[in-house]
This record gives C-alpha cells, structure tokens and sequence, in this order.
C-alpha cells in the first residue's frame, strides 16, 4: 500500500527557482492534521491546526503554509457535504443497477475530498468546469440533488431537463459536466480570458484528470493561459487511473503539477479535506494576485470503476480498494478530526448521517415522479434563446420545426 499512500519523486523539484536539494514524498493519509490550540466554545471562532509535512510538493514555487484556521461550522459543514454528496452517488449506483439509470454514468465515491474541499475554498464568483464525474460539483455550485438525480433519470427536473444525462448538468456558475476526454480544459481557459478580459475579480478552476492529462489541447491551453497570464488553475484529479489503465503506464512523467513548463504548480494530498481546502486557497490567492496560472495536481482515489459499465477490478485488486477505503477514506478521516478535537460527538455525526440519507431519498422519489421530457422538447434548448433560426430541419428533410 505504501506505493499507493506515498508517491516518490522521481525528478528533481524546484521550490523558489533552484533545485531542491533533495526530493520530498507527499503522503495521503486522511486524518494526519494536528490540533495545535485548545478549540474554541464559539461555534465560528477560528482556531489553529497544523497539516502533515508531506501534504505538499512544489514546483517552481512555495508550498502552501502548513498552519490552517478553521473553525467548528466549517469542519461540520464539510462533514455535511461530503457524507451528502456521497450518498447521492451511492444512490445513483442503485439506480444505474435497477436500470433506471442508463447510458453513461461515472460516479465519484472516495474523492468526496476534492469537490467539498475546492467549494469551500472558492467564492460564488469564482468559475468551474470539469469533466463528466461532474455530480458532486453541480450539487455544490448552485443545483439541487432532484436536479442532478432527475437528470440521470431524464426526468423533466433534471437540471438540463432531462436531456443532457450524466455528462451534461450546468448551473451559472458551473460549466459542466463535459463528455469529451479533456475538452473542457480549453473551455475553461477562455472562460478564465473572458474573466480577465472583463477585469472581474474571479478564478477560473478546470478540472480533469489523470487519464486526460496527455491530450494536445490540455498543453495548448496551458501553452495559451501562460502567454496571457490568466487567471486560471488547472487542476488534475489524479484518482491513479485513467479508464482502466494505471497512470504509470500511460504516463512518462506521473508529477503532473510538473508538466505546464512554465507554468508552476502544487501537488496535494487529496483525501485530506482540510489539506485539499488549503490548496485551493493557495491557488486561488495566486492567480488573483497576477502571477498567471497554476497547475494543481490532487492525489485521491476512486473506489469504484472508472464508469458503471467498469467493475473497477479487472486492473486493480479488490484488496487494494479495500484497504484504501478502511486506511484513507476522506469522510472517516474528517470524522475522526472532528471526535478527536471534541468538536461533535459520534452521535452528533450519526444524526447528520441520519439526515443526509433522508434528504438524498426524499430527492430521489421527487426524481421519479417527474415525467419525461415531451416530444416537442427535443426542439428546445439547442440555441441560447433568443437567437433561434425561424426553423430547424429534424431527422429528414420533411421534419421540420418552426420556431
């Protein structure tokens, strides 16, 4: 396991412009953070922690600062968020297996971590966009979970009302959900160039992963974001796999918050909530401050396959999921923080269990009562509205639609 919950470096790093004098290893253990401060009565008052050595690697840069504030309501809230979103995706693999879900669906159990720690790190004003394990995201940056469930669904609740499916959900301050393999990378730099461009204060995150990390365009937005400077962080969610094939066999160089050139980077310990929020934080300071993008490479893990069709086993042990999921889950590493430092008690988190399983149910029955879209939907969200042709031509010359 150790070659899972330690990446060794392989190349010489720099840290503020020279070689680091030796190679430093990032750990991923969830629950490696030291309380450093009695904790606080108030429920908002900050109070000090201290986050393991290994939580970071740079290149071309500092790491982040090592001493966290937060507070009680944070902590509990992320606790809240996490447990939540992951009960949404465990009830949406129940329904993929009823095959009330069809088609494509890729879910995000065990990097709950990433998705909770970068909202919780980031203003409504800033931008996201992702790939198609999008679900926690869009529940997170303004949707709903009837909204995301109905859209699985296809279900006139669903988000993109029941059209766009799994890879496609959307809110203003989210940009999906995108089925093409890294194409959201380049998205998200001219969505971050009409950020700058319109000198509003706010940070663009785009997300992909592992697998995608060797596709032409990704290094063509980096290549684009530096020569602009934009404000922009590209962040790699390195789940160790990309499909079914392990990073080191598709990959040359597997540090990938080394591969953007000039462009400098992080690598963070991605089961670690209060280390992921931190990261962001980091970045997201930078790239508002004018020194122009960042990459931030978070190291995590998915527990199932890479999509519903994919058992998840055929490349890796059971085993090894196993021992990720009892060594370094990101919701039992939060838990133990939380009862540790005496911020809630084991029932208290039971009760907030308790309830986000009944919030995610009361959402899936809402999801199935929500008829599907109708016929004369199909000719409907294709253009921005407003700016519709006067017709537009179906399946056959004779299908035609006036608008």
């Amino acid at each position: 396991m150790a070659s899972l919950a330690r990446l060794r470096s392989h190349i010489p790093l720099k840290s503020t412009g020279r070689l680091a004098p030796f190679a430093r290893s990032l750990q991923t253990a969830a629950d490696s953070t030291q309380l450093v401060q009695r904790v606080p009565e108030g429920a908002s008052t900050p109070f000090s922690v201290k986050l393991h050595e290994e939580s970071f690697r740079a290149y071309n840069t500092d790491i982040p600062s090592l001493d966290v504030e937060v507070t009680k309501d944070s902590l509990l809230k992320m606790y809240k968020d996490m447990v939540t979103v992951r009960r949404m995706e465990q009830s949406a693999d129940a329904l993929y297996k009823s095959k009330l879900i069809r088609g494509f669906c890729h879910l995000a159990i065990g990097q709950e971590a990433v998705s909770v720690g970068l909202e919780s790190a980031i203003t409504k004003e800033d931008m996201v966009i992702t790939s198609y394990r999008c679900h926690p995201f869009a529940v997170l940056r303004g949707g709903t979970i009837t909204g995301v469930i109905g859209e699985l669904l296809g279900r006139q609740v669903g988000m993109s009302n029941g059209k766009g499916g799994s890879m496609h959900i959307f809110t203003p301050r989210f940009f999906g959900g995108n089925g093409i393999v890294g194409a959201q990378v380049p998205l998200g730099a001219g969505i971050s160039f009409a950020m700058k461009y319109l000198e509003r204060p706010s940070a663009t995150f785009a997300l992909y992963g592992d697998g995608a990390s060797n596709q032409g365009q990704v290094f063509e937005a980096f290549n684009m974001a530096k020569l602009w400077d934009l404000p922009c962080v590209f962040v790699c969610e390195n789940n160790k796999y990309g499909m079914g094939t392990s990073a080191e066999r598709s990959s040359s160089n597997t540090e990938y918050f080394t591969r953007g050139d000039k462009i400098p980077g992080i690598q963070a310990n991605g089961m670690d909530i209060i280390a992921s929020a931190q990261a962001v934080k980091y970045a997201r300071d930078w790239v508002l401050s004018g020194k122009g993008p960042l990459l931030l490479e978070f190291v995590t893990y998915r527990y199932g396959g890479h999509s519903m069709s994919d058992p998840g086993t055929t490349y890796r042990t059971r085993e090894e999921v196993q021992r990720m999921r009892s060594t370094q889950d990101p919701i039992r590493g939060l838990q133990h923080y939380i009862e540790e430092w005496g911020i809630a008690s084991g029932a208290d988190l039971k009760g907030i269990d308790k309830a986000a399983k009944e919030e995610v149910d009361k959402a899936v029955e809402a999801a199935k009562t929500s008829p599907v879209p109708r016929t004369e939907d199909l000719w409907t969200d294709i253009y921005y509205k407003g700016t519709e042709p006067p017709i537009m031509r179906g399946r056959e010359r004779e299908e035609v639609h006036v608008y």
